[in-house]
């Protein structure tokens, strides 16, 4: 596909769905990456969610340049989650990873084709239900704060064993509340899973992506269906209300993306 001053373009998939007026109507409405029309590209009874992109800067190379830059991979994310989130209130979707790019639209097409089954059985799984997400976290500064200081008479110490009677307080709270933080997870995974048809559990955030305050304990994805979404929130509700350092943060609903790729089957990598 070429541009208007007749660049090479390149095809970018934000999503997959059925094909329809479902669709269609909603990629109408979408910015793309760099504000390029958001359309859809059908085969085999689907429809890709596609925006043309320059080549010369998501070829091979030029993307991971991008990819590099901290700051234009979160405009690129942003972006890309937008049009996908937009879309699942149109029509059920498979969000595709970010910086999905193909040759052209024939080459989506193929895709598609190629693809069809695996999306078909997705697409069933996931209409009706979106994610929700559970992260717990734990912060030792926090509960020590929260804790009252229970004090006994006793001889004054000695400034040096003062010191280390204050170190070993400090390294109980801190076992203390993240063993708290992982019961608290094991709790609320058992408090939702009769609201849940699936559960992925997803690695700690670390480093950029962590919060703040306290440390990322679990980070964890369910399933749900659209009509248990409450049901889901207030199953949680109060259970961290007397934990003094542990925080429970419930995100979502949003477009299923942890469900949208199938597991590799056993005993393949």
């Amino acid at each position: 596909m070429n541009s208007d001053d007749g660049a090479r373009d390149m095809s970018y998939v934000y999503a997959v769905g059925r094909a329809g007026e479902a669709l269609d109507r909603a990629a109408a409405l979408l910015p793309g990456i760099d504000g390029g029309q958001v359309r859809t590209v059908c085969a085999g009874g689907l429809a890709a969610l596609t925006s043309s992109v320059p080549a010369d800067a998501f070829g091979a190379e030029a993307l991971k340049t991008q990819l590099e830059d901290l700051g234009r991979l979160e405009v690129m994310a942003r972006t890309h989650h937008a049009v996908v989130e937009a879309a699942y209130e149109h029509a059920t979707v498979l969000p595709m990873r970010l910086a999905t790019v193909y040759i052209e639209d024939d080459r989506v097409a193929a895709m598609l084709d190629e693809r069809a089954t695996e999306f078909d059985i997705l697409l069933a799984q996931l209409e009706g239900h979106v994610e929700l997400g559970v992260k717990v976290y734990a912060d030792a500064r926090q509960a020590a704060a929260q804790t009252p200081v229970v004090t006994q008479e006793a001889p004054a110490a000695s400034p040096g064993r003062a010191y280390l009677q204050q170190r070993r307080a400090q390294r109980r709270t801190h076992s203390d509340v993240y063993r708290a933080a992982g019961a608290v997870a094991d709790q609320a995974a058992s408090r939702v899973a009769e609201f849940a048809v699936m559960r992925m559990a997803h690695r700690p955030q670390q480093g950029e992506l962590a919060p703040d305050v306290g440390d990322n304990i679990a980070n964890e994805a369910f399933l749900v269906p659209v009509g248990r979404v409450e049901d889901f929130r207030t199953a949680l509700a109060g259970l961290v209300d007397d934990v003094p350092g542990v925080r429970l943060e419930v995100t979502g609903p949003w477009a299923p993306y942890s469900f949208a790729t199938p597991p590799a089957p056993v005993g393949e990598p």
